[in-house]
């Protein structure tokens, strides 16, 4: 109750009522103003909080559509509402890109590649793994999107290396075999021999088993002077070949020339070619040993005489032999 001295007493009622109406038309304003605050704060953090799943799903879209390898990451964490007090006090943590740039770039700059670069690639893979791929298996393990340049999938589709069945990719080598066995069986068909650069691509270990032939006493491999490549012969037990001790010491008894172009020329006549050629060599050697043995010519001193300009006229001392 608000006293004033020598006033009526209706007049501090009406004074007392006056003053309860204006306290109260003050907190119902402030009120008012604190619920208007809250709700425009309200607003604002569901508008960030689009704008923030926006920005993810646009990231997530970005890294999807720049390379179809499989995730192993698990779902991202649900989204928890963050209370305005939390976002006064600590800062957002800032949005991380993905750190595979190295990689996307690397894929970019194959996929960017010559048609050639791109379709050997591919057929390294098939021959090392020896498996059967599709397209996107292909783009999978070295980045070549096969089923996406129409010029990489016709030329390895028509690629006398690869074999395209059921939409699959496949190596194709020259003869059909994938073991040892089976590369005895082919040898065997060969009578007249077959050149090994045409099974190294047979099967990733055919060199080995080539050599184990070899040492078993199955094969022979043997240098072709012409073009200096091994040839396998097959040495076919079924057929024992037994030579005679007298064609054994006819063979024995030939005398050969000492000298070897005598026996390179023996060779010539009889329609076989040598495998060395001694005269080309002993030409090279004189004309070497010449090169060495010439002695070297011996620069003529220049002499000095009156008539020799000279240049350095300031050193007298260097002039005072001249004849």
């Amino acid at each position: 109750m608000i006293k004033v001295p020598h006033l009526p007493l209706f007049i501090y009622r009406s004074l007392n009522t006056s003053f309860f109406l204006h306290r109260t038309n003050t907190d119902f304003l402030h009120r008012s103003n604190y619920s208007l605050v809250m709700g425009s704060l309200q607003e604002s953090l569901n508008r960030f909080k689009k704008q923030q799943e926006k920005c993810q799903s646009t990231l997530k879209s970005i890294a999807g559509s720049k390379t179809t390898t499989k995730t192993t990451t698990g779902p991202p964490p649900p989204h928890r509402a963050v209370p305005a007090s939390t976002l006064a006090k600590s800062p957002l943590p800032a949005v991380k890109f993905s750190n595979d740039t190295e990689r996307l770039q690397h894929i970019n700059n194959i996929r960017k590649g010559p048609v050639g670069a791109q379709i050997k690639r591919v057929i390294d893979l098939l021959f090392e793994s020896r498996q059967s791929f599709t397209a996107e298996q292909i783009n999978e393990a070295c980045y070549v999107d096969v089923k996406g340049n129409k010029a990489v999938f016709e030329s390895l589709a028509k690629n006398p290396k690869v074999n395209y069945e059921a939409k699959r990719f496949s190596y194709k080598s020259k003869h059909n075999v994938r073991d040892q066995k089976e590369l005895l069986r082919l040898i065997r068909t060969f009578a007249e021999g077959i050149a090994v650069a045409d099974l190294k691509d047979a099967y990733p270990t055919v060199m080995e088993d080539l050599q184990a032939l070899k040492g078993g006493r199955q094969i022979w491999l043997l240098s072709n002077f012409d073009s200096q490549e091994d040839i396998a012969y097959p040495n076919d037990p079924r057929v024992p070949i037994k030579v005679d001790d007298e064609l054994k010491a006819l063979f024995r008894a030939i005398e050969l020339p000492r000298d070897m172009l005598d026996i390179e020329r023996e060779l010539q006549k009889n329609g076989m070619k040598p495998a060395t050629n001694t005269a080309k060599r002993r030409v090279a050697a004189q004309n070497f040993g010449s090169t060495l043995n010439k002695p070297k010519q011996k620069k003529k001193k220049t002499e000095i005489s009156k008539r020799t300009k000279l240049t350095n006229a300031h050193l007298p001392e260097l002039f005072r032999n001249l004849s």
